[in-house]
């Protein structure tokens, strides 16, 4: 039977005041590691080895004792023999569990098992670890998982190859965005007026300027002023909160990428997300075909293009040409079995349909443009039929992946839209686009033709790691406070 945690922490205590008494520093500022353990692994045999890390296992029989020990980099054997360590070294040993990270000195060695060893010569206790390790079966919990990573990425290899590869793919997206000519940029995080996207924010308030300030929705607004104030191909990896719901795709706190290109539309943008997305799973995974949740994705460009009224319609078999306001959008949507409570734009409600009918059966890379006008404020309107908008928004798997579109830029028709959010927050809808008054003073100095790029980190880290959580991808999600 199991000992009790707090049995066990009180054994740990008693050799922590042992070796303390001994003369030896349990807690260290300084180990002069000269190694990695993946650097002695692939050394020669007989190489002398300075490496530090983690007991992760512990072997003890009679006068030897083994332990794996951990790095960042990989894991290999150590050998303590007794007759090879000094008296204090033998004294320190005896007190050492699993979870304590060392320091030590050696050569390497093939045992008679043809294992890849490290034969202990001197070693140093760096921390002393209080608390035992969970086993596997210790942190099944998945909710537990989450509250401490940390003990999920020591016991769970599984997952620290994960966030690896999570890393990766940022370092690949911003090298793609630097070799297209990009210049990284940083736009502010707390600020007066949230904007960009129709959310909910959250607020806080500024002590020293004695005003209330936003954490931002978006960072769009931002890097508009920064193509106007001459700039012309910016991108900026943006930590964005909106003050909304948490599921499997959502979490309150999130990481977006977003770009803004001058002298190019929403065209010119569907091109460029399927040249990076499909660069990112080269790079990272090898290959532009992938396999998400079972099943095989093709990544290669071109992607399949459809307007958003064509994709409801082909699945609905709805005529939404003859759908002419809010009435009629609810009866559509009642046909069809969509629930639209709450939906005052027409354009929300057709939205609503197409997130409830046709979303999910998206596997394939697949581009949905030409959007409502009514939910797309900052967006310019298609020339031949200003009802919709030059925006897209990509969907692999059966989630939306980025969002896109040609810039409105006319400042008067910007004032207009964001006239049209006001009277909506009057009227209840919660997320509604403020008008900010520093921005349109901004526009009306003049931004050339621009199309802006925002794609959800998460979303592309779920992607290419066949996650199906976004909570599996984040070191930190969003709980309940205990």
């Amino acid at each position: 039977m199991p000992r009790p945690l707090e049995e066990l922490r009180k054994e740990r205590l008693k050799k922590l005041d042992k070796i303390r008494a001994s003369g030896f520093n349990p807690y260290l500022s300084f180990f002069d590691r000269q190694h990695t353990i993946s650097q002695v692994r692939k050394a020669k045999i007989g190489t002398k080895a300075v490496v530090a890390g983690r007991i992760m296992a512990w072997r003890g029989h009679g006068k030897i004792a083994f332990a794996d020990l951990a790095d960042q980099s990989a894991k290999i054997q150590i050998l303590f023999q007794s007759d090879k360590l000094s008296a204090p070294n033998l004294k320190l040993l005896a007190l050492l569990d699993i979870g304590d990270f060392i320091g030590v000195i050696g050569k390497t060695i093939k045992t008679q098992a043809g294992e890849l060893t490290v034969e202990a010569e001197d070693l140093v206790l760096l921390t002393k670890s209080i608390r035992p390790l969970p086993g596997k079966s210790g942190l099944d919990n998945i909710e537990e998982r989450y509250r401490k990573r940390y003990l999920d990425l020591i016991v769970n290899p599984e997952i620290r190859e994960r966030f690896d590869r999570v890393s990766a793919i940022l370092q690949s997206m911003r090298g793609f965005l630097l070799k297209e000519g990009y210049l990284e940029v940083v736009t502010p995080s707390l600020q007066p007026l949230y904007g960009g996207t129709l959310a909910r924010p959250f607020v806080t308030h500024f002590n020293a300027l004695d005003a209330d300030f936003y954490l931002r929705i978006a960072n769009e607004l931002y890097l508009k002023r920064l193509i106007v104030g001459g700039y012309e191909k910016i991108f900026e990896f943006s930590v964005d909160f909106r003050n909304e719901g948490i599921d499997t795709t959502h979490n309150p706190e999130f990481l977006q990428m977003e770009t803004m290109w001058a002298y190019a539309n929403y065209r010119d943008n569907m091109a460029f997300a399927e040249r990076m997305v499909s660069s990112i799973a080269k790079e990272v995974l090898g290959k532009t075909k992938i396999i998400y949740q079972g099943q095989t994705i093709d990544l290669t460009p071109p992607w399949k293009r459809v307007r958003i009224v064509e994709a409801v319609e082909k699945e609905t078999k709805l005529e939404w040409a003859k759908v002419q306001n809010l009435k009629d959008a609810q009866e559509a949507a009642k046909k069809v079995g969509v629930n639209a409570a709450g939906k005052k734009l027409k354009g929300e409600i057709l939205e609503e349909i197409f997130d409830q009918r046709v979303k999910d059966k998206l596997f394939q890379p697949t581009i949905i443009h030409d959007y409502p006008r009514d939910i797309s404020p900052l967006a310019k309107p298609v020339k031949d039929n200003p009802d919709y908008t030059e925006r897209f928004e990509v969907f692999i798997g059966g989630g939306e992946l980025a969002n896109s579109y040609s810039e409105a830029n006319d400042p008067l028709l910007l004032r207009e839209n964001f006239e049209e959010q006001t009277k909506l927050r009057e009227a209840g809808t919660e997320g509604a686009h403020p008008v900010d008054e520093d921005f349109l003073e901004a526009m009306e100095y003049g931004m050339p033709p621009t199309s802006g790029f925002g794609i959800g980190m998460e979303r592309l880290f779920m992607l290419l790691t066949d996650t199906t959580s976004i909570r599996e991808v984040m070191f930190f999600p969003a709980l309940r406070p205990r």
